[in-house]
């Protein structure tokens, strides 16, 4: 009855004729968000909501991911590849400035590098780095990179959030105040309700059209719809209310936008857990998964099933949903042979995101349905980082999706949060970060989907979908999310 009143509710304001809100005088935008980030230092954490607020806003790298995924010059204005594939020079942009007045030089970039590859870095994927051997700068507009082998997606890497180019002096305040280069500066951070930007006047690159910008958080999905008709908003990057798609694509007052995001949803298994070492048992859960009821009640259609951790949309896709497909019979014969009695407790842990809960309470059905006993813990973003995530990996399931791109090298890392172990899949992805022709690389990225998939190391559901809700008025934003952003830069009033 609750969920049918709210659905109501968000149907009666579709159908207003008018905004009740005043007419805003279009020189910024207010975007709601669902997660606030733990801080906005994207170089010292995972969460996505840290690089949806400051990437290409407030922070830039040598290179940059554009809205089409492809690596473009970034604060680096030329690179120059020797012929061994092991040395990379940068040439560096005149004239750019941290916010704070600081001229950005090569010994801003060796210092960022270091400080990423250091021991006791934060960084969440130093992983992206581990090729650089050295990092050198001979004059202030030159960088050179020496690699200890041969890395084909070093420039995509460089790209990322984690990989963005900080002052030494503001390094370690950028968590609350932080100094970047892009075409915003941070302005204000109310905890719990807004993080503002405002134009940077000193920006390196054409500036902004948009004077400010408000990062809203609105954790509850019709309250973000509410917040959009209402006028306080101006887009929801990300709706967390599919169910009203399609009443707004019939409101000429909006644009809907129906992209794609490198975010693998997948029910992630703790291997840590005696019972989830089995993979007889594993098998069994992803036989008990009926993903396209996920998607359908979850999301109202939006998303595409996965049999692996990779995007639908990359040419190295294959598709290997057919390796444990929805068969709860088989399940249970599955689960008999491995001696696991009926009722067995399973404890599912789960975060904010609509997919996550949602998904959670049909994912939790279907696992009944073969016999375990499920209990689902609702957590907020900063217990599922310390419960699930880092040192505790205090559950058995969790539903999260991994919105980092291409970024099936986290099943090779050591003491990750679900702990999977496969000595040759490390081999293999040794042997992927050496190769730089694409259709090999492809090749090989197809053998790796199908050791994930054959080992059943998670229960893979489906791919996030990127749907947007925007005022007609606002342009600009992205479709698809090759990268975790809500880049600004283009945003403009028409």
């Amino acid at each position: 009855m609750k969920k049918m009143f709210g659905a109501c509710l968000i149907g009666a304001a579709l159908g207003l004729t008018a905004l009740s809100g005043a007419a805003h005088a279009k020189t910024g935008a207010t975007l709601a968000i669902t997660l606030e980030p733990p801080h906005l230092d994207p170089t010292a954490g995972a969460p996505a909501a840290i690089d949806e607020v400051v990437y290409a806003n407030v922070f830039e790298g040598l290179t940059r991911i554009d809205s089409q995924g492809l690596v473009k010059p970034g604060l680096a204005e030329r690179w120059v590849i020797e012929n061994d594939g092991l040395t990379y020079r940068f040439i560096l942009r005149k004239g750019v400035t941290f916010h704070d007045g600081a001229t950005l030089e090569a010994s801003d970039v060796k210092f960022s590098f270091e400080r990423a590859i250091a021991e006791t870095s934060e960084n969440a994927q130093k992983g992206l780095f581990s090729a650089i051997a050295s990092v050198e700068a001979p004059d202030d507009r030159t960088v050179i990179l020496k690699l200890n082998r041969k890395e084909g997606l070093l420039l995509w890497n460089l790209g990322w959030g984690d990989a963005v180019i900080v002052d030494p002096a503001s390094a370690e305040t950028n968590k609350t105040n932080p100094v970047g280069t892009g075409p915003f500066k941070f302005e204000d951070w109310a905890r719990g309700d807004s993080i503002k930007l405002v134009r940077n006047p000193g920006y390196w690159g054409k500036a902004s059209s948009l004077e400010r910008v408000t990062f809203k958080v609105i954790d509850d999905a019709a309250a973000q719809v509410a917040a959009l008709l209402a006028g306080d908003v101006d887009a929801i990057p990300n709706i967390g209310a599919p169910e009203t798609v399609a009443q707004f694509e019939a409101d000429p007052r909006f644009t809907v936008l129906k992209g794609t995001t490198e975010g693998e949803t997948i029910l992630s298994m703790n291997h840590r857990r005696p019972l989830l070492q089995d993979v007889r048992v594993r098998k069994a859960i992803q036989h008990a998964i009926d993903r396209k009821a996920i998607v359908d009640g979850a999301m109202f259609g939006f998303g595409t099933p996965i049999g692996s951790h990779f995007a639908p949309h990359s040419p190295a896709y294959t598709d290997l949903t057919g390796v444990t497909p929805y068969d709860p019979a088989k399940a249970k014969a599955l689960l008999q042979e491995a001696g696991v009695a009926e009722g067995t407790k399973l404890v599912l842990k789960l975060p904010p995101p609509t997919y996550a809960r949602r998904g959670g309470e049909i994912v939790a059905a279907q696992l009944a349905e073969v016999g375990f006993e499920v209990e689902q813990i609702p957590v907020d973003w900063g217990q599922w980082v310390s419960e699930v995530f880092k040192g505790e990996h205090d559950f058995d399931l969790t539903i999260v999706s991994h919105t980092e791109p291409l970024d099936i090298g986290i099943y090779a890392r050591d003491d990750y949060y679900f702990g999977y172990e496969n000595p040759a899949f490390k081999e293999l992805m040794a042997k992927i970060d050496g190769v730089s022709d694409p259709a090999q690389r492809n090749t090989l990225y197809k053998e790796a989907q199908r050791i994930l998939a054959d080992d059943a190391v998670n229960g893979f559901l489906f791919q996030l979908a990127k749907v947007a809700v925007i005022r007609k008025e606002l342009k600009g934003l992205w479709t698809n999310a090759p990268i975790q952003a809500n880049d600004l830069t283009a945003a403009r009033w028409e």
